[in-house]
């Protein structure tokens, strides 16, 4: 991809057997790690890294399956498991020199950095959330007609290679979707922004279908085994969130709590993508939350 975010260094990380992050990295101080999310890149942040980066260490990879990241083949998505894509990142971290982090993210970024606060508490500092519920809770809370509004859950759900082929057969109309209706301020993604989104998704389809098939199989297994064992999130996390549980009829805030002790839930009055929409906002709430 064409862009980067300006200031920062880019790197190769080998974080598995024959997979590297594409990882851009900047700034001194507390390190801070940000996740990306569907249909995007690491550059969904390249405004908040770089007020971040004035006091912090950041590190902004493309996850494992997006952007200019490895995609390692496996249309059961175990590849794809969380879990798997959490030890990704702790691993990053660890190769750049950082035992312990915070770690922020936005929609699949945030299961990822939700899975891996679970799964390495010992680890992860600070966690904060962008507009994503946990993934037993997603799937519990969507019924009915509302449930259109997450079609693409479904779909990619689906067992190889059906999504695959019908997403592939036009993909910048499938993820052009997304851009369009999950975004109240379209100037927040420029035209040349926007391209590299769907040129880096329009690469990634198997990859990126394996990641949502996996959130309906292992993932809801691993958050379902969470829940029976009692495991919670021990450390200070920051949810931010779209009021869309007035629409599906559920209560954001209460759902976290049964994850999060310590938890500070915000309602933003901005789209799906508020790191673009709202960057001081959210800059301003991570700042909060690493200092908690």
């Amino acid at each position: 991809m064409g862009s980067r975010i300006p200031g920062f260094d880019y790197h190769r990380v080998e974080v598995a057997d024959g997979v590297t992050l594409n990882t851009a990295v900047a700034g001194n101080g507390r390190p801070i790690m940000l996740l990306h999310g569907f249909p995007q890149t690491h550059l969904v942040w390249r405004h908040v890294a770089v007020e971040l980066a004035a006091d912090h260490t950041v590190i902004c990879p493309d996850l494992r399956g997006y952007g200019d990241s490895d995609k390692p083949a496996d249309p059961t998505g175990a590849a794809y498991a969380k879990r798997v894509m959490g030890d990704d990142i702790v691993a990053l971290a660890q190769a750049l020199g950082h035992e312990r982090f915070a770690l922020a993210g936005h929609d699949r970024g945030a299961l990822v950095a939700i899975r891996t606060a679970l799964d390495h508490p010992e680890r992860v500092t600070h966690l904060a959330s962008l507009d994503v519920l946990p993934t037993l809770d997603m799937w519990e809370v969507m019924h009915g007609v509302t449930a259109a509004t997450g079609f693409h859950l479904y779909l990619m759900a689906q067992p190889a290679d059906l999504p695959e082929q019908l997403i592939g057969a036009s993909p910048d109309v499938f993820f052009g979707h997304f851009l369009d209706i999950w975004t109240r301020d379209p100037a927040a993604i420029p035209a040349e922004i926007r391209a590299e989104y769907l040129a880096a998704s329009r690469a990634a389809v198997a990859s990126i279908v394996a990641d949502y098939r996996a959130s309906a199989t292992i993932d809801l297994e691993h958050d379902r085994a969470d829940r029976a064992a009692g495991n919670t999130l021990g450390m200070p996390v920051t949810v931010l969130q779209q009021d869309w549980g007035a629409f599906l009829g559920f209560d954001a805030a209460a759902l976290w709590s049964a994850w999060a002790p310590d938890l500070d839930h915000r309602t933003v009055g901005c789209g799906h993508f508020m790191a673009e929409e709202s960057p001081g906002e959210i800059t301003g709430a991570i700042r909060e939350l690493v200092r908690r």
